[in-house]
């Protein structure tokens, strides 16, 4: 009897991302995006500080190969780039701020893995939607994953839209409550 062959991935372990980890999502960032897109070592501590950040690591071998930065916002409220994760009491909304994967690993369910893991922490506070803005031309990997195009509410938040560039788009994403 054959056996399943085995993926590179298939020691993946997800956990949460801390400030331990910023090197490591320095190093993602500069394999990933162009200079335009790199947030410093500062804002990334200062993110993974925050009581109400939910980021996630994808670990393989002991070394981090991807991460998801996000924390709990409100429908509408975009972080513009560079910005601090601000608290919002009573947040509704999983704000997911940059998630990337070496590039060496792509295409290996990775990103899928660290958006489950955020979606069950979500819905096991209640929180039945997301939130992104997508870069780069990620709009169609997005979509794939359900996520709708959706616009800014106000001057402010189309201000933090636009620190991306002119094809940045935010998006959102409803889940469906849980079946009792």
């Amino acid at each position: 009897m054959a056996s399943a062959a085995s993926s590179p991935t298939d020691s993946l372990h997800v956990r949460g991302l801390s400030v331990a980890d910023v090197a490591a999502v320095l190093r993602i960032q500069a394999l990933c995006y162009g200079a335009d897109y790199v947030e410093g070592a500062a804002v990334f501590t200062r993110r993974l500080q925050a009581p109400h950040q939910c980021s996630w690591a994808a670990e393989l071998g002991g070394q981090v190969v991807a991460y998801l930065a996000a924390y709990w916002s409100h429908p509408g409220k975009i972080t513009p780039l560079q910005g601090e994760f601000d608290a919002q009491p009573q947040a509704s909304v999983l704000y997911l701020h940059d998630m990337a994967v070496d590039p060496a690993l792509a295409g290996q369910g990775i990103a899928a893995r660290l958006l489950a893991a955020a979606q069950s922490q979500a819905r096991a506070r209640g929180v039945q939607r997301a939130a992104l803005v997508a870069v780069q031309g990620a709009a169609s990997y997005w979509q794939r994953r359900g996520f709708v195009p959706s616009q800014p509410r106000d001057t402010v938040q189309k201000a933090h839209l636009a620190s991306y560039g002119d094809d940045a788009l935010y998006m959102e994403q409803h889940w469906a409550p849980p079946q009792v």
